[in-house]
C-alpha cells in the first residue's frame, strides 16, 4: 500500500462550497494525483477544544456552523460515513503520545471539514474521522498531534489539516478585493513557503515572533495551527509542495500544501 501525503488546505469562506473557483479546481486535480485513501482524518480550525477530541460517529452529521449565507448553502450535505474503529485507533495513538485525547461519539463535520472534502471527494464515499484543534497549546502541540498520527499514512489514511494560510476577518470591511490586496498577504505566505521548502521547522513553530506580519495575518492562530498538524504528520525530511489557489477577497490566501516523503514519486 503506498504511503499517502499529508495535506494542508485553506478552506476559505463557507461560500467555497457553492463557488469553488480555483480552490475547487486545484483540489479536484489533487485528488486525481493521489492514491485513493481508505479513510480520512481531518483536523479543522472550526473544532476547538482544550484537549484532543476524536470524532467517533458512525455517520457524522453535516454541521452548518455559520450564519447569514444563502439558503442553498444550508441545504448542502456531505454524507460520508464515519469510522468508529479508526477513531478508536487514533485515540490510542494520541494517548500513547501522552496527548490525553478523548473520544466524542457524536461529533459531525464542520464546514472546515466538509467544504474541502466535498471538493476533493464529492461522492462522499470515504470514511472520515474529525480531530479537534487546541488553540491554547500552540504550534508545537499541533505538530506533535500530527507526528503521533503519521504512521496512519502508510495504512492508506489521508491526514488533512484544514484552516487558512491567512485569516484576518477584521479585513472584511477594509476595502480589499481583486484590485486591492492586503499588503501583508504575499510577504507572509512567501515566508511560510520559504521556510517549508527549507525544512526549517523550528522557525515555523515560532512564526508568531519571526514571520513578517504574523499578527496581522493571524490575529488568533487557530486557522494556521492545522498547517502544523499536516507538517507533523509528514514526518522528518518531507517535501512541501505549494499549490496556489489564489487570494480570495483580497486578504484570504487560499494556499494548499502537499507534504510527501523525501523519496516519494509524485
Amino acid at each position: 500500500m503506498p504511503t499517502l501525503p499529508s495535506l494542508y488546505i485553506s478552506h476559505g469562506s463557507p461560500m467555497t462550497a457553492l463557488q469553488p473557483g480555483a480552490t475547487g479546481a486545484r483540489l479536484a486535480e489533487l485528488a486525481q494525483a493521489m492514491p485513493r485513501p481508505t479513510a480520512i482524518v481531518i483536523a479543522s480550525a472550526h473544532w476547538l477544544a482544550h484537549t484532543p477530541l476524536v470524532g467517533g460517529a458512525a455517520q457524522p452529521q453535516t454541521i452548518h456552523d455559520f450564519h447569514g449565507f444563502p439558503r442553498e448553502l444550508y441545504e448542502l450535505r456531505y454524507p460520508a460515513p464515519g469510522a468508529p474503529a479508526l477513531a478508536a485507533h487514533v485515540t490510542e495513538l494520541l494517548d500513547h503520545a501522552g496527548l490525553a485525547p478523548r473520544l466524542d461519539p457524536q461529533r459531525g463535520l464542520d464546514h472546515g471539514a466538509w467544504v474541502p472534502l466535498r471538493l476533493l471527494y464529492p461522492a462522499a464515499d470515504i470514511p472520515v474521522v474529525p480531530v479537534s484543534i487546541q488553540p491554547g497549546l500552540g504550534p508545537a502541540h499541533q505538530y506533535a498531534l500530527g507526528r503521533a498520527l503519521a504512521p496512519l499514512r502508510g495504512q492508506g489514511v489521508l491526514l488533512i489539516g484544514s484552516g487558512s494560510i491567512t485569516h484576518n476577518l477584521h479585513d472584511f470591511r477594509a476595502g480589499y478585493g481583486v484590485e486591492r490586496e492586503a499588503p501583508y498577504v504575499r510577504p507572509f505566505t512567501a515566508w511560510i513557503e520559504q521556510k517549508l521548502a527549507a525544512g526549517d521547522t523550528d522557525t515555523l513553530l515560532d512564526y508568531r515572533r519571526q514571520a513578517p506580519f504574523a499578527q496581522r495575518a493571524h490575529p488568533t492562530d487557530e486557522h494556521l495551527l492545522p498547517l502544523f498538524f499536516a507538517l507533523g504528520a509528514a514526518g522528518d525530511g518531507a517535501r512541501a509542495q505549494r499549490i496556489d489557489a489564489g487570494i480570495d477577497l483580497g486578504f484570504l490566501a487560499m494556499d494548499i500544501y502537499r507534504f510527501d516523503d523525501a523519496d516519494a514519486v509524485t
